[in-house]
């Protein structure tokens, strides 16, 4: 089922690669037909080339929008050539087969991101371009279509091995990829028309296969282009699981700068998409040694994540430990050498362009859910207790609820001079989460004297606020919007202690 190429339709946007396949083609006696700019560009690559409006009979009109809108360009591509009514009427017509195809599509993506100019964009929906794709695509039995030119590579080496013949493997490959790069570009377009209510396709880059999913027997793969967000310096194999703790861990250090040079510096520790610790210090060693106190039990094979540089004292510290992933924006030399004995360890350098995602998809009931994520800490600083919170409490309450915020729900978090000493998440009562973080906060022998509380949602008794104030914590915040809400107020009001509201709720399921 290998097809030799005769005659090849060409009309390109982007043409850097494509003279070394144009000659190619042209040495393998391959008719050309072109149009407008590809022509011109084929013809000073010393390639002859024939133009489309020979065949068409009309020149390219109403400013470049037509120009391969006809039978005699889309017959040839679409006729088949195992039809004799097919192949008699293209006969009778004077149209030629067109056996490959190598068009791209106009940058609307490009332009969409370069100019507000709503004309200049709506020029450059392409119209002819996926239309010829799809016709190639769809007639993949006895066609070649190219649509992108990181293929032109490709079919040239093909071209020179197999003698200038493809096989219908080859050609229903690059069919698929070629309806891939269409429904692309529509959903760009749609995207374009519909501001606040965008879709993304669910292979949104390119496919790489995982060991294994969350468990040894499920099968996994993500889709996508994390070269965008990391560069693997050292380490096995990204897996599944541990694609899930780093999204957890750039969303979180995200919150508090995703590079920090001067200034405070964060550290923290993910384990199961938790932070089980983090602190921010003056240096990056002072907040390792801290976020690690927080809980060095649940440290123990977690992902690590840093907005500041390691150095090499951090890097020994670390060192000491076993952990399955360390990202930060840089590491200096020494610490790459240290970090790099233990030949599995996965080290991320994290990309400073890298902007999260504004819509979070999940898959359930053969759906999707989509949502915008959790942006924003607070909505509101509501003083609603019996006193103000004070300086220190004010910068403590707005790291413990970024903290809480990445939790998983219900969620308490116990903070002490931006220090995470205790946590509660994924109970199904909040008056368990807060055991919970207390119990922690005594297993590490913290004193909770002077420590903030941040709660996830809002206190439906007052059992919570009563419980921390008896371990010594003295001022908390939540999102407030209870209808006993009165009950957690009057009590920090009955005992001097503060309360802020925030009017922002940030539960995670």
């Amino acid at each position: 089922m290998t097809k030799k190429i005769h005659s090849a339709l060409i009309s390109v946007f982007y043409k850097d690669g494509l003279e070394p396949l144009v000659k190619q083609l042209h040495a393998s006696g391959v008719i050309v037909y072109s149009t407008g700019g590809t022509q011109q560009f084929i013809e000073k690559a010393g390639v002859p080339c024939i133009p489309v409006e020979n065949l068409t009979g009309y020149p390219s009109i109403l400013g470049g929008r037509v120009k391969t809108l006809h039978p005699s360009v889309f017959g040839g591509i679409l006729g088949r050539r195992d039809q004799e009514k097919d192949l008699q009427e293209m006969k009778e017509f004077n149209i030629p087969e067109m056996d490959l195809v190598i068009v791209d599509l106009y940058p609307f993506e490009e332009t969409v991101a370069s100019t507000s100019d709503e004309k200049s964009i709506i020029e450059k929906i392409d119209i002819g371009g996926p239309s010829m794709i799809r016709a190639a695509a769809k007639n993949f039995r006895d066609v070649t279509v190219i649509a992108a030119k990181s293929d032109y590579a490709v079919l040239e080496k093909m071209l020179k091995e197999q003698n200038g013949e493809i096989s219908l493997e080859q050609r229903k490959q690059f069919a698929a990829k070629a309806f891939d790069v269409v429904a692309r570009y529509d959903l760009a377009i749609y995207n374009y028309f519909n501001p606040g209510q965008e879709w993304q396709v669910l292979n949104n880059g390119a496919r790489q296969g995982l060991r294994y999913g969350e468990n040894p027997h499920q099968q996994a793969a993500y889709f996508g282009d994390w070269d965008q967000v990391f560069t693997q310096l050292h380490g096995k194999e990204i897996s599944y699981n541990n694609l899930v703790d780093i999204e957890a861990a750039i969303q979180l250090i995200t919150e508090f700068g995703q590079s920090a040079t001067e200034g405070e510096k964060t550290f923290a520790i993910i384990k199961h998409t938790n932070v089980c610790g983090i602190a921010s210090r003056n240096d990056v060693t002072a907040a390792w040694v801290a976020a690690l106190a927080g809980d060095p039990e649940s440290a123990f094979g977690g992902v690590l994540v840093c907005n500041g540089s390691i150095d090499s004292d951090t890097a020994n510290a670390i060192n000491e430990i076993f952990f399955e992933v360390l990202m930060a924006p840089d590491f200096s030399e020494e610490a790459l050498k240290i970090l790099q004995s233990k030949k599995n360890r996965i080290l991320l350098r994290l990309s400073g362009h890298f902007s999260p995602d504004k819509r979070m998809y999940k898959s359930l009931l053969h759906g999707t859910l989509v949502q915008d994520v959790d942006e924003g800490n607070f909505s509101k600083w509501e003083e609603a207790g019996g006193r103000e919170s004070t300086a220190a409490e004010k910068e403590d309450l707005v790291f413990a609820n970024l903290v809480c915020k990445h939790l998983k729900s219900n969620a308490i978090a116990l903070v002490k001079h931006k220090q995470l000493i205790g946590k509660g998440c994924g109970q199904t009562s909040r008056v368990d989460a807060l055991r919970q973080a207390i119990e922690k906060a005594r297993q590490f022998s913290f004193d909770l004297t002077g420590a903030v509380l941040a709660s996830d949602a809002f206190f439906p008794f007052n059992d919570c606020v009563s419980m921390a104030h008896a371990e010594g914590i003295p001022a908390f915040i939540q999102p407030g919007g209870s209808i006993r809400d009165k009950d957690s107020i009057e009590y920090c009001k009955e005992h001097g202690l503060a309360m802020v509201m925030t009017g922002m709720r940030h539960f995670k399921h």
